[in-house]
C-alpha cells in the first residue's frame, strides 16, 4: 500500500520544497497538500503521517492567524494518536509546544547555510542515521524552541545560531521537529522566498541575499542527498 503524507502549508510562496517533492516521488510517496489558510482540516486517520511546514505566524499569532487553532488541536490529535509527525521550522515550534516546551524569539535571526551539530541522543535516533555529524543546514527563522526543554523530550542536533535544532521525544521516535528548512534549500525554493519574504528579510541584518543564493548552489548536490536520507530514514519509522 502506498504510503500518504498529508503536508500543512501556511504561506501560498512557502510550499513543499522541491527536494521533498523529489524524494516523495522517488520513495513512492503520495503528498496531499492542505493550504491550510483557507482549506479546512480533513479527517486525518486515514493518512500515513502529518509533515507541517513553516511559515511566517508565531505560534501565539492565533488571532492574527485563527488556522492555528484549528492546527494545534490536530498536532494534539496526531501526537494522542501515535501517528508520525515530521515539522519543519514553525511545524518544529508547534510540535515541541504541544509537548510542552516553550517557544519565544530566539537570540538571533538565523537565515542561510550554517552548520548543524548532531547531539549524543541524535547519533542514537533513526532520523538522522547516516546523516554527519556536523552537516549542512538551511535557516529562516526568528523564533525557536526555548530550553531548558521538558525531561522527556530529546534534542537531536544543535547549532551556534540556535540551541534546539532538532527534537523528538522518548520512546516515540515518530514524532520529530527540525527547525531547519532543508526540504527547500534547493536553488528554485530560495529564490522564491527571497523574492517573497523581502520584508522580513530586510530585518535581518547582514544577510545579502545573493549569497544566500549562490550558498544553495553550491551546496545543492550535498544538501538533496542528505535530505532524501532524512526523508528515507521517517518513511521506515512510519514503516
Amino acid at each position: 500500500m502506498k504510503t500518504r503524507l498529508l503536508i500543512l502549508q501556511h504561506m501560498p510562496w512557502e510550499k513543499p520544497g522541491q527536494f521533498l517533492l523529489r524524494s516523495a516521488k522517488k520513495h513512492h510517496v503520495q503528498l496531499d497538500i492542505l493550504e491550510i489558510w483557507h482549506q479546512p482540516i480533513p479527517d486525518i486517520s486515514s493518512y500515513h503521517g502529518l509533515i507541517v511546514l513553516g511559515g511566517s505566524p508565531n505560534i501565539d499569532q492565533v488571532e492574527q492567524y485563527p488556522f492555528l487553532k484549528a492546527e494545534k488541536e490536530i498536532i494534539h490529535w496526531t501526537i494522542d494518536n501515535d501517528m508520525p509527525y515530521l515539522g519543519f521550522c514553525l511545524g518544529h515550534q508547534l510540535l515541541a509546544e504541544a509537548l510542552g516546551a516553550r517557544v519565544g524569539p530566539n537570540f538571533c535571526r538565523s537565515v542561510g547555510f550554517i552548520q548543524g551539530q548532531i547531539t549524543k541522543n541524535g547519533y542514537m535516533h533513526p532520523i538522522l542515521r547516516g546523516i554527519p555529524q556536523s552537516f549542512t543546514i538551511f535557516k529562516w527563522h526568528s523564533q525557536a524552541v526555548l530550553p531548558p526543554l521538558p525531561k522527556h523530550l530529546q534534542v537531536l542536533a544543535t547549532s551556534a545560531d540556535c540551541m534546539v535544532e532538532a527534537i523528538s521525544i522518548q520512546g516515540k521516535p515518530h514524532l520529530i521537529g527540525l527547525q531547519f528548512d532543508n526540504h527547500a534549500a534547493a536553488p528554485s525554493d530560495i529564490r522564491d522566498w527571497v523574492e517573497n519574504d523581502q520584508e522580513w528579510l530586510s530585518q535581518v541584518s547582514g544577510v545579502n541575499p545573493m549569497n544566500i543564493l549562490n550558498g544553495a548552489e553550491r551546496l545543492e548536490n550535498i544538501t538533496v542527498k542528505q535530505f532524501d536520507i532524512l526523508f528515507n530514514n521517517f518513511i521506515k519509522l512510519i514503516s
